[in-house]
């Protein structure tokens, strides 16, 4: 079955970086778009970064513009997300989502705590 399973959240510090990665399964990753999302408490789900199937196309939320970087490894089935100089309201819990058609799947998701 379709399985994404996000990894390296933690606790960083203002102004540190960190790569988020979503290891996917059951499904043909290399047609699939991907996305990440995240989540704060009390906030609705946003999107983060869009990646398409060849990474060619790629977009991002603008809170994240020139911070965060969305990229994929095919051959790994794998998406990441570099976030660099990060901020206390990019703490949330960060999801992947994968776009087979008109089906969508999501992770379990990766927590990330920014604070000093």
């Amino acid at each position: 079955q379709v399985q994404l399973v996000e990894s390296g959240g933690g606790l960083v510090q203002p102004g540190g970086s960190r790569r988020l990665s979503c290891a996917a399964s059951g499904f043909t990753f290399s047609r699939s778009g991907m996305s990440w999302y995240r989540q704060a408490p009390g906030k609705e789900r946003e999107l983060v970064a869009v990646i398409s199937i060849d990474g060619t196309y790629r977009n991002y939320a603008e809170s994240v513009q020139g911070r965060f970087a969305i990229s994929r490894d095919n051959a790994k089935n794998t998406v990441y997300l570099n976030m660099n100089n990060l901020k206390s309201e990019d703490a949330a819990v960060y999801y992947c989502k994968a776009r087979l058609g008109s089906a969508e799947y999501w992770g379990q998701g990766t927590q990330v705590t920014v604070s000093s």
